[in-house]
Formats: C-alpha cells, structure tokens, sequence
C-alpha cells in the first residue's frame, strides 16, 4: 500500500507545472469574478441587463431647458420671452422685487389677439408696474377664438415650464386674472393648491360649476367684473346672497369699503366696455390692489 502511494506521488512530482492541479487558482476565481460581477440587490436593477427600460432607470435624460430671451429695464422690470411647447410665455418682474416675500400673478388673456399681440398692446407690463404689486407676473399663451384649444390645462405645469427657463418662482399666493375667453383656461385651473384668488375681466362666459368649487374653499377669493356678461354674473350671485356687490368700478382703492376689500365673493357692474376693461389701464392696477399680495 505504501509502495503505490510513493509511485503516484513520484509521478505527479514528475508532471510539468501546466498539467498539475490549480487549487489555489480555482479558489480564487469565484472571488475575482464577484468583484467584477457583485451580485444585485433584491428590488435592483441589475447593471448589467439589457433591458431598454433597466437601462432607462440607470441613465436618466436630463429634463430640457426651455430658451428665453431678456429685456431690461422693461417699464422699469426686467422681462423675459420664453419659447414652450404651447407657445410663448411672458414673464416680468418690477424694481425692488424680492423673491422671499413675493407672489405670483398669472394674466390670461381673451380671443382676437394672440399673447404677443395682448402682450403689447394692453401695454401689460405698464398695468403690472402701476399695480405696485411684490410678484413675478406670468403671461402665458391662450385660446384666440372659440375654435382654438386650451394651451395650459395645468397651473402647475406653467409653473415647471418657467422653471425650466431658469426663472426662480416664489413661494407666496397665486392670483390668476383673465379676461372675456380666458375663462376657458381659467377654469381647469381652480384645483390648484396655491391659487388664493381669482379675477374675472367680463369673463362669466361659462365655468360657473368649477368657480363654484372655488369659492367654496376655505381661504379663496373670486372678483367679477361684468359688462357683456352683467346678466350671467348676478345669475351666479343669486346663490351667494352675502356677495359683496358694487354699481362701478371705482376711481382709487380707497373708495372700496372695508367690506368690499374683504369679501370672499365680490361683484362690480363696470362703466367701461368689454374692450375698454383691459385697454384703459384703471383696471387690473386697480384689482390687483384687492389681492393677498404685499405692496411694493
């Protein structure tokens, strides 16, 4: 028995390096290869997968910026065009903004005219500077005729658009005034979780189930003001008996009563025209002065 095992000892002694058994190199090979394959994590994807959506996962597109173009010293603010996907958006803010104690003011305009047209020839940035208002102004693309679509069917998502411009929004109250079609956008809208108040510029075309949702929240405000639609305005106020109810629009903020200035629902029959409501600029500075806004 002893004789056998010194022969095969002997011969193995005697087999080149190559052909002699890798004990130690078969050991340590799993080890190797767990370091370039460590094994994946329940719940985790594995890096190593083909699978177009793992892949997806591990390398995520960057989210696109939106260009814009900056006007300075623009009635004494700074304005920005920007280009979106639905089309272009406006913004401005005036001298001595500041950003930690500001609001946001989002302008929709009515049919016939497109949001460059509005945009110059309301003069909206002279409206906004007379308001003296703290906040970032927002004008955004809508609806030019009955025929065309919504633009904006989220408030949210014109909020990211400008974002995506490199804008920084404030955290303060968002007020959304429009006028005669902008009731269309306007509507969608009145879900949005930060939107405390809303200005109607002759806008009572429709929408009235979801202004009434609005106004039965909490902490809202809504403000109509009626020329063509006078009549479908008081249809609306005959379900809300405490509305506060004005015969004009006044000259100066301080000709509201203290009621008027605090009521959730507020009601003015106004002595311009449908037009002239947004042309004149005694307006919008005023109403916006009716808003939770600080003044400049």
């Amino acid at each position: 028995m002893r004789f056998t095992l010194l022969v095969i000892l002997s011969l193995t002694l005697s087999l080149p390096a190559f052909a002699r058994p890798q004990r130690r190199a078969a050991r340590k090979a799993p080890a190797r290869a767990a370091k370039k394959h460590p094994p994946v994590k329940p719940g985790l994807p594995n890096p190593d997968s083909k699978d177009p959506k793992v892949i997806g996962k591990r390398k995520p597109k960057p989210a696109k910026r939106f260009s814009k173009k900056e006007f300075r010293n623009v009635h004494g603010g700074t304005h920005w065009r920007i280009d979106t996907h639905h089309g272009p958006v406006h913004v401005w803010i005036p001298r001595g903004y500041k950003r930690k104690r500001a609001g946001i003011v989002v302008y929709i305009h009515g049919y016939h005219a497109n949001v460059d047209q509005a945009w110059k020839q309301y003069n909206l940035p002279r409206q906004f500077r007379k308001s003296k208002q703290n906040a970032i102004f927002i004008v955004p693309e809508a609806p030019t005729g009955k025929e065309d679509t919504v633009k904006w069917n989220s408030l949210h998502q014109l909020k990211k658009a400008v974002m995506k411009a490199n804008i920084r929004l404030p955290n303060g109250p968002t007020v959304v005034i429009g006028h005669s079609g902008a009731f269309r956008t306007i509507m969608q809208w009145t879900n949005a979780r930060l939107l405390k108040q809303i200005i109607l510029l002759d806008a009572m075309y429709g929408g009235q189930s979801s202004f009434d949702l609005f106004i039965k929240k909490k902490i809202t405000k809504l403000v109509i003001v009626g020329s063509d639609t006078a009549h479908a305005s008081t249809q609306f106020l005959k379900k809300y008996p405490w509305a506060a109810v004005r015969r004009n629009i006044p000259g100066s903020y301080f000709n509201f009563t203290k009621r008027q200035r605090r009521a959730k629902l507020l009601y003015m029959k106004s002595q311009y025209g449908h037009g002239q409501i947004v042309r004149n600029e005694k307006v919008i500075p005023l109403l916006l002065r009716l808003t939770p806004l600080r003044h400049l």
